[in-house]
């Protein structure tokens, strides 16, 4: 069975509500030339129809979209803002490498961020919160045994963690952890590419939905945690090792 295949399931009002690009919780939801552009091609470097290192050209984009360069490069430093594109003197930009010490350094404040957000929204049980995890999570239990879903499941992870940020109440926390869950969304579809690492993380996912409902906050928290842990180390493992001779791009 492929992704693509699966049956409708409750989750999906749920993840419909999140639009998978750049501004997508911006409040104002008009978006300037510069920032449409950004979030096109934003959309295609986190899909990974764009891959690291590959080079953007500025008269390329100037010409698909039938703008002149300016608007370009201000889309560009758009992109450069968020991590997603590397500006080079001279020689124009590129998609941002992935790498082992930018993924530990965003681990660490996402973990942090994420844990604030469980303590709020444990501190003020939910109904329709619990619902919606129960449903994402099913998603992903069914997600992480089927050998190409990697790029699903990391997708609806992102869906699941922005959606319970935005039941904690504090809009400025909301948006600090979209921007770096895009940022680190390249990352988790290396560090849960397998099933059998996939399959971990929907058993941790179940449990700490288990512990939050139950009012257990520090099991939930340290669950969270873990997942996330365990998911960027499997991340920065593949970035370390050496790739052998023929195996690359």
């Amino acid at each position: 069975m492929n992704p693509g295949d699966l049956p409708p399931d409750l989750f999906s009002p749920w993840e419909g509500a999140v639009a998978f690009r750049l501004f997508a919780d911006q409040t104002d939801p008009t978006l300037t030339v510069s920032e449409q552009i950004a979030a096109r091609v934003g959309d295609r470097i986190l899909s990974g129809a764009m891959a690291p290192g590959a080079r953007i050209g500025e008269q390329e984009l100037a010409d698909e979209f039938s703008v002149s360069r300016g608007p370009i490069r201000d889309a560009l430093r758009i992109l450069e803002r968020e991590g997603l594109a590397t500006l080079l003197p001279r020689r124009g930009a590129i998609v941002t490498e992935l790498s082992a010490d930018e993924l530990r350094e965003l681990l660490e404040i996402r973990a942090g961020l994420f844990e604030m957000v469980v303590r709020k929204i444990a501190a003020q049980p939910n109904a329709e919160l619990l619902a919606m995890l129960e449903a994402g999570v099913a998603r992903l239990e069914t997600l992480a045994g089927l050998p190409d879903a990697g790029h699903d499941y990391a997708e609806t992870t992102y869906r699941l963690l922005i959606l319970c940020a935005r039941q904690c109440g504090n809009q400025r926390l909301q948006r600090m952890l979209t921007a770096l869950s895009l940022q680190t969304l390249r990352y988790s579809k290396l560090g849960l590419a397998t099933v059998a690492r996939r399959q971990q993380s929907a058993r941790l996912w179940r449990e700490a939905t288990v512990a939050l409902a139950q009012g257990d906050v520090e099991r939930t928290v340290a669950l969270t945690r873990q997942r996330i842990d365990e998911s960027g180390e499997e991340a920065i493992r593949q970035l370390e090792t050496p790739t052998p001779p023929g195996e690359g791009p």
